[in-house]
């Protein structure tokens, strides 16, 4: 219900879908980034259900609370403790595993703020799973957003993560200061 508020929002500010989740891909870590504020969640939401794909996203557990949890709930949370030690890539790598369709997002950034380098969970987990990346992306100067091709992880992070770098090269933020690109990068 709420996810359908988010697509008129999604229409009604003039934003548009551009790239798709190829079909014969049923099993994906997806990419949201340049995550640099709250509209990204908005969205991502609305594009996610335009094309018709059943996502799940980590979020961390001090925003699973009620009344939120329940919106959480019934758009694919997974809440997530970061408090504890405890090997969250394992865990999503199991719930590839475990099913026939899975697409999960992660902010490969893991916050709205300017940092230095991504995260490397999205990139163990697909490895992992042998699940390909798909970035997705909101381009808030062009109001589009959508999905880039699959990228298919080789082992060679130096390598994979110049192919995000050149992908999101082009795309806007909504705070455009809070991306940095150079920190497109696993060390």
């Amino acid at each position: 219900m709420i996810t359908r508020l988010f697509v008129l929002l999604f229409k009604l500010r003039g934003w548009k879908i551009v790239g798709t989740v190829p079909p014969e891909i049923k099993k994906a870590v997806v990419i949201a980034a340049p995550h640099t504020s709250n509209w990204d969640f908005v969205y991502a939401l609305a594009i996610f259900r335009r094309c018709h794909l059943r996502v799940r996203y980590l979020i961390k557990k001090e925003l699973n609370f009620f009344p939120l949890s329940i919106l959480l709930k019934n758009t694919g949370a997974i809440a997530v403790d970061r408090s504890k030690k405890h090997n969250l890539t394992e865990d999503v790598i199991s719930r590839f595993n475990e099913a026939d369709e899975l697409f999960i997002t992660i902010a490969a950034e893991g916050t709205r703020k300017r940092v230095d380098k991504w995260r490397s969970g999205f990139y163990h987990a697909a490895l992992g799973a042998h699940v390909p990346v798909l970035p997705g992306y909101l381009d808030f100067k062009r109001k589009e957003g959508g999905f880039g091709p699959p990228i298919y992880l080789t082992g060679n992070k130096a390598a994979d993560m110049e192919k995000f770098k050149a992908f999101y090269a082009d795309k806007t933020a909504k705070y455009p200061a809070l991306f940095n690109l150079d920190a497109i990068r696993l060390d």
